[in-house]
């Protein structure tokens, strides 16, 4: 039983295959983690766009009634 667990053991991907295969899979890995990073990047700044456009395209009204400012502290 030991020697199959042994052999389970020593049995891996990466003895299974060739290794320049292997380098080929761990090459293209790190070229889609790249690339998924640099959508959520590119995606990160679309966002913050977006909302300096929203706040730049805010009415009067919307600004006036997100200021914390109370006329009532003015009145005399």
């Amino acid at each position: 039983m030991s020697k199959k667990k042994k052999q389970e053991a020593e049995l891996t991907l990466k003895n299974s295959i060739n290794g320049d295969i292997f380098e080929q899979l761990k090459q293209k890995k790190a070229e889609l983690e790249k690339v998924e990073s640099v959508k959520k990047e590119e995606e990160r700044l679309r966002k913050i766009e977006e909302k300096k456009q929203r706040e730049k395209n805010k009415s009067f009204e919307e600004l006036l009634n997100e200021s914390n400012m109370n006329w009532k502290n003015y009145k005399d």
